[in-house]
Formats: structure tokens, sequence, C-alpha cells
């Protein structure tokens, strides 16, 4: 998950940091961008490329088999991959009676070789010179059977590292040109596919294939009814748009229809269908304020929300949570907007979010927060709406139970929940309730041990949590509750810390609160 990994604000205000509460900071972190580069689907790293090992209908609508006998000793491999190569060579040129035949029988020959289910060969074919043999069976006027087998082998292709991939490169135009409406849709689809497949490798390729014009072919793509189609060009153009550049997100979410299409896609399609898009509506949310407001008058909100209620598969609650986190991430409006386009759906937005927190998915639990703490960014309203359902009991177990990741996600929940912005000044003022009723639920230790991880974002958060308990408390209850959960030698752990910021804010809290001499007199 990417968050919002640096804070705004002047110079001034990030070294005041003893006067700046966890309300303030997750406050501005809830503005910065939702994704950042080489973060992108995280938990789902095998999605940014795909083999193709499906079966596909012949022109004749019968099943074509991908299985064939193969012996896996990598040296009979290798010999294998080059033999056919050369054969594909003799007969790309060759127009004889019966080379169709021969040809399409080495092709499917080749592309079951890159299509087991093992580490597919990719590397030999490519020393061994495919590549412009399959670019030339592309060529325009080639029969889509022979369109199809070459497309498929390019696409595998396209799943190896980095220098296979570029070998790749002067395939793309036709890759491109493929995808046209004369094209058959299998055709249109596997090309599709390995144009995602290029994609996936990174910024480098996504440049070059924007700058060859794929985006409009992909989205009109995407305006399809038929599943397959619009499945496969939705993941496509996920991997075409991510990252942090948002021209191309720009260019797509103008395009007539795409809006339409989108929210059709996620209201009606299935749920393979459904998981793509929201990818795309992922990065799309990501980037921009605007592209969020065309979806949401498109209509995005009531189906977006309702497979969160439904679904409870992961791959698909998992773009789900993060583009409803990355529109409640915008203005207070659009929260507004979520919030009450789950009034329809049994226990709420937040209650599906809940149910998140309590799933077995560590992903799951990691995104809920995240979404939550920016809902609990928000406006008073917002934050005793989840103060006042259930999610305080699962997150302050979490705090204590989960993992680092999702710990630390929690606490800005926590810490948004007892601060609010006062909207004529625009001072922090401590929602003295929420802080006493989480303090005497125990919640700091949690914090505590956020203090003592090697992570200065982590340490920063319970550093501003413990000085929001000591300032807000009454009757000087907050220092004492921090001495007696043992947060003085957590603070202390920064005496000599080499970031100059968390150094000066924890010496500052140890002087302030408990006095320069503090610790003098139990020595001697």
């Amino acid at each position: 998950m990417s968050h919002m990994a640096e804070e705004s604000g002047s110079p001034g205000q990030r070294r005041d940091s003893i006067k700046t509460t966890v309300g303030n900071m997750a406050g501005q972190r809830r503005r910065q961008q939702a994704v950042s580069v080489g973060k992108e689907r995280r938990d789902a790293v095998v999605r940014a490329k795909r083999l193709c090992r499906v079966d596909y209908n012949d022109e004749d609508g019968n099943i074509v088999d991908t299985d064939v006998a193969m012996d896996d000793d990598k040296a009979s491999l290798e010999d294998q991959i080059v033999h056919i190569v050369e054969e594909l060579k003799s007969v790309a040129s060759f127009t004889g009676k019966g080379s169709f035949q021969k040809k399409m029988e080495v092709l499917r020959r080749m592309r079951r070789l890159l299509s087991q289910t093992s580490m597919p060969p990719v590397e030999i074919a490519v020393q061994a010179g495919v590549v412009p043999i399959l670019v030339q069976c592309l060529s325009f006027g080639s029969a889509n059977e022979q369109l199809l087998e070459a497309a498929w082998c390019l696409t595998n292709i396209a799943t190896g590292d980095v220098d296979q991939t570029r070998a790749l490169l002067p395939a793309l135009p036709l890759l491109i040109a493929h995808l046209g409406e004369k094209s058959s849709i299998p055709v249109a689809e596997q090309c599709a596919w390995a144009l995602g497949n290029v994609a996936g490798e990174g910024e480098e390729f996504r440049d070059i294939l924007l700058a060859q014009g794929a985006l409009p072919p992909l989205a009109r793509l995407l305006l399809s009814n038929k599943g397959s189609t619009s499945r496969t060009a939705a993941w496509a153009l996920s991997n075409l748009i991510k990252g942090p550049k948002p021209k191309a997100a720009a260019e797509l979410i103008k395009m007539s229809g795409i809006p339409e299409a989108i929210v059709r896609h996620m209201q009606k399609g299935d749920e393979e269908l459904a998981t793509e898009v929201a990818w795309v509506v992922v990065y799309l949310t990501a980037l921009s304020e605007m592209h969020s407001g065309l979806l949401i008058e498109a209509g995005l909100l009531p189906p977006l929300v309702g497979r969160l209620a439904s679904s409870d598969q992961l791959s698909l609650l998992t773009p789900v949570l993060r583009s409803i986190g990355n529109l409640v991430a915008g203005d207070n409006r659009k929260t507004d907007a979520v919030l009450a386009a789950g009034n329809d759906i049994p226990g709420s937005v937040v209650g599906a979010m809940i149910k998140c927190l309590e799933s077995q998915h560590r992903t799951l639990k990691k995104e809920a927060a995240w979404a939550l703490s920016n809902i609990a960014a928000g406006t008073l309203v917002h934050k005793q709406l989840i103060f006042s359902s259930g999610a305080v009991s699962s997150l302050l177990h979490l705090l204590v139970t989960a993992t680092f990741d999702i710990r630390k996600e929690v606490a800005y929940v926590l810490g948004n929940l007892c601060v609010a912005t006062v909207e004529e000044t625009g001072e922090s003022m401590t929602i003295l309730e929420h802080l006493t009723v989480l303090v005497n639920r125990r919640c700091l230790p949690g914090f505590i041990n956020l203090i003592k991880s090697p992570d200065i974002e982590a340490a920063k958060l319970g550093l501003q949590f413990l000085e929001l308990v000591m300032r807000s408390l009454p009757n000087d209850q907050g220092p004492k509750l921090v001495e007696s959960d043992d947060g003085i030698a957590a603070m202390e752990l920064f005496q000599f810390h080499e970031n100059e910021e968390i150094r000066n804010m924890a010496n500052g809290l140890v002087d302030k609160y408990f006095g320069e001499s503090y610790g003098i007199e139990e020595e001697y």
C-alpha cells in the first residue's frame, strides 16, 4: 500500500513536532498520493505479468488443446526450442503446397513449449531468434489462426525479464494494430494480453506503448459487453496507466463511454471482470481528484460499495478497499458520498470494513485500516461514526496482536479519532472523550511499542500520540500513565538518535513532562 509517504507543510512546521499532534500528521497524510512506483499490487505481484496457458476456440469453435508431452530436462528443452525456431524460419517464407499447415504445426509446437506450466524457456527462444519470425507471422492479411498463435507466443515471451521483454519492441506496432475493430475478437484479446505483459514490465515500456498509441484501442475493448474481452482490456489498461504519471489516466477517463463502462462492469460483471476493473479504478482515483469526481458522477459508488459488502474474495476486495480508501482520501464531500452510498447495505460501509478488519487475510486488514484512517481524518461526524461503531474493539485488538504494518495503520485510525480541526481557525483540538476511552482501554502500550520500532514514521506516530495524552488528559494523568507503561524508557531510546527531528522530539517530551533532572534523584 503506498501511502502518502511525505508530509506537507513548511520545514518550520515539521521541526515544531512536539506541537504537531498525530491528527495533524495523519490529516496531511490522507491528502498525498495513494500510489508510489514499485509498490502497486504489492500483495499480488504475479498479477503484473501473466503466462497464457488456457485453451482457446479455433475458427470452427473447437477447443484447441495446449497439452503436449515434453522433456523438462534443460538441455533437451533447449534443443527442442532451437530446433523449432529453425523449422519456423524455414517454413515462414515457404509458399508451396501445404505450407500454411506446416507453418501452423510448427507455431503450435512453439506455443506449447512457451505455455508449459513450469518456467517457460523464454530466454532460449529469444536467443534462438524467434521474435523476428513471430513478428513476420503478425503481418496484415495473415489468417486469424496464425495471428493468434504468434500473439500467444509473444504474450508468453513478454513474461520474461526486462531484456526479453525489450526484444519484443519490434512487435509492438503490429500487436497494437491488431487491436482494431477489423480484427477477430480472439486475436484482439490475445494482443491485448501481450501488451498488458509488456506494460507490466515498468515505466519505460508503458511510455513506449503510450507513444505508439496503445491506449485508445485498449479503451475501446473495455467498452465490450463480452466478458473475456473487457476483462483482458481492463487488466492491460491497469498496467498501462499505473505509476506516478497522470497523463495516461487523464486521457482514459476522458474517453467517450469509459466512466459508464467502468460502472457497468462493476455493477453487472462477474467477480473476475469486477476485479480487473477495480484495479483500473484504483489507479484512476489515486492520481486525480478530477478522475474520482467523474467516476462518482457516472454512478460508481453504489456498485463499488456493494462489492465491498457482498464479496468474500480477497482478489476483488483488495482493489475495492483501495479504491474506496483513495476516494475518502479526497475532500470530505467525497467521504460523505461514499458513506451515503453504503446506507442501503447491511451494516454500512464502516460495517463492511469491520468485517475486513476481522478477516483472516493480512492484506484486507491492512487495506481496511488504511481506508478507515482516511475516513477518521475527516470531519467530527466521520470520527464519531467510526467511534460509535464496532470498529474500535477490532482496532484495539489489532494494535496489540497484528503484524507491524497493520499495527501502524491501526495507530493512524486511532490517532485520527482523537483529534479534530476547528474549521474557523484551522487549529487542532483534542476529542477528550475519544482519547480517554482509548487510553482506559489500554491503547498506550501499543503506541509505545511503535516508538520502539526501527520504523521512523511509526516511532514518530507513537511519540505524537504520547504527546497528545500527556498534554490533554486532566490532572497530570497523562505523564503518570506514560511513565507507568514504560514510555519514558521508550522515548529515551532516541536520546542520541541520528534523525534530528525525532531525537529533538523525544528529548523535548522527556524534558517538558518529566523535567531535565528526571532520573537524577533515583541515581542518588
